[in-house]
C-alpha cells in the first residue's frame, strides 16, 4: 500500500511540473502583461488625480466669479441714489411767515432710491462720493415774499426768490455739487418769507447721483 501511495504521488507531482513547465504558459509574456496593466492603472490613478485637481480649481474659479458678481451688483445697487418729494404730504396751506429760517422738510415722499433722503429731518446725506444733481421749486401767494437757500453742510450753495408777487409767485433753481461721503443737503426757508403747497406739490426738492468719483 505504500509503495502505491508513493507511486501515485510521483505521477502526481510529474504532471504538476509538466504543466507548469509546458510551452503553452509563457511567463515573461504574463509578467509583461501585469506590467503593462500596473502602468495603464498608475496612468488612470494620475489622471484622475489630475481631474480631482483641476475640479477643485475650477470650484475655487466659480466661487471667485460669484463673489465678484455679487459685489459688483452690491456696488451697482449702492450707486443707485434718487430721492423727490413734495412739501405738504396732504392738505393745503403755507409754511411761514416765521421770525427765524427754518430747514423744510418734505413730507410727501415720490421716491428714495437708495434711502438717502430723511423725510423726518428734510436732509438728504450722501452715501458716497460723487457729482450729484438737485432743484428745489417754491410757489407763494400774492403779498408776502418767498425765498428759499439750498444748502450744503448748512453753508447756502443757490437760492430762488420771489419778491412780493401781486398774485402767484413761482420760483425754482437747481444745482451740480460734488459731495463727500456724509455730506447733507438740505433747503432752508428764509426768515420772514412763505411758500404754499397743496396736493399738486408746487413747492418740491429732488436729487439724484449723477455718477461717483
Amino acid at each position: 500500500m505504500a509503495v502505491l501511495q508513493m507511486v501515485l504521488l510521483l505521477c502526481a507531482g510529474s504532471s504538476l511540473a509538466e504543466e507548469f513547465f509546458s510551452p503553452t504558459v509563457n511567463i515573461i509574456a504574463e509578467l509583461e502583461k501585469l506590467k503593462s496593466m500596473n502602468e495603464r492603472i498608475q496612468k488612470l490613478e494620475e489622471t484622475l488625480a489630475k481631474v480631482l485637481n483641476e475640479n477643485e480649481a475650477l470650484k475655487t474659479t466659480v466661487q471667485d466669479s460669484q463673489n465678484k458678481l455679487e459685489s459688483f451688483q452690491k456696488e451697482n445697487e449702492a450707486k443707485k441714489v434718487a430721492f423727490s418729494a413734495g412739501l405738504l404730504e396732504s392738505g393745503t396751506g403755507n409754511t411761514g411767515p416765521i421770525s427765524t429760517a427754518k430747514i423744510l422738510v418734505y413730507k410727501k415722499v415720490f421716491s428714495n432710491i437708495g434711502g438717502a433722503y430723511d423725510s423726518n429731518t428734510g436732509v438728504f446725506t450722501a452715501p458716497m462720493k460723487g457729482a450729484y444733481y438737485f432743484r428745489f421749486k417754491g410757489h407763494s401767494h400774492g403779498g408776502t415774499t418767498m425765498a428759499v437757500s439750498l444748502l450744503k453742510n448748512g453753508q447756502t450753495q443757490c437760492s430762488l426768490h420771489a419778491w412780493k408777487p401781486a398774485s402767484n409767485g413761482n420760483a425754482s433753481n437747481g444745482i451740480v455739487l460734488t459731495l463727500e461721503t456724509g455730506d447733507q443737503i438740505s433747503t432752508r426757508l428764509w426768515q420772514n418769507t412763505w411758500v404754499y403747497d397743496d396736493p399738486a406739490s408746487y413747492t418740491s426738492f429732488g436729487g439724484f447721483l449723477i455718477f461717483p468719483l
